[in-house]
């Protein structure tokens, strides 16, 4: 009964988001009021089109919430490395993100051009989301939440953290800001 209980709030909570969102308060939606699963969300690109996550499916996906101002800011290097080294069945989405001490301040054009020229990006990069909060975009509430993911709670404690999903749509594992993009615990799960 408590199963479905939280899953009812769970349900309620992201209809008055998805409400919240056509508003014009917030960038992204949801395809469904409940995602069932990761390829049910969509997210607003850094220049602003709408791409669904079902658009990866048959690629590893790494997620990772990022800033311009923080101390794992040169990560985007290592990430730039392993989008190169895996492109052919791994995509990396940059979420940026300015949740943590105001570590992103800049619009979107601003930090698009930082990624390019500092660290020469050519992965995917979002629009600007909140990843904890009430104002959490749809995509980490399925990251963070064990009842929709089918495999853990986590929490997003600082930029950098990362996510990988499966080509398969399956919630694979979080890895905390520490752990280096080329780290085995997650190029090691990329087969």
């Amino acid at each position: 009964m408590k199963i479905i209980i939280g899953i009812a709030l769970i349900a309620a909570a992201l209809a008055l988001y998805a409400f919240k969102k056509n508003q014009g308060t917030v960038k992204a939606k949801l395809v469904s009021t409940t995602p069932s699963n990761i390829y049910d969300i969509t997210y607003s690109s850094i220049t602003g089109e709408t791409v669904s996550m079902s658009s990866y499916k048959g690629k590893y996906v790494l997620i990772v919430n990022v800033a311009s101002k923080c101390g794992f800011t040169p990560q985007y290097e290592k990430l730039e490395s392993l989008y190169k080294t895996y492109g052919d069945k791994l995509v990396i989405v940059g979420f940026p993100c300015n949740q943590f001490l105001g570590q992103e301040p800049g619009s979107e054009q601003e930090i698009a051009e930082f990624c390019t020229k500092n660290y020469g990006v050519t992965f995917p990069l979002a629009s600007k989301i909140n990843v904890k909060g009430k104002d959490q975009h749809p995509l980490y509430t399925w990251l963070t939440s064990k009842t929709l993911n089918q495999v853990e709670d986590s929490e997003v404690k600082w930029n950098f953290h990362k996510y990988l999903i499966g080509p398969d749509g399956a919630y694979l594992g979080g890895f905390g800001s520490r752990v280096d993009p080329l780290d085995a615990s997650i190029t090691g799960l990329i087969r």
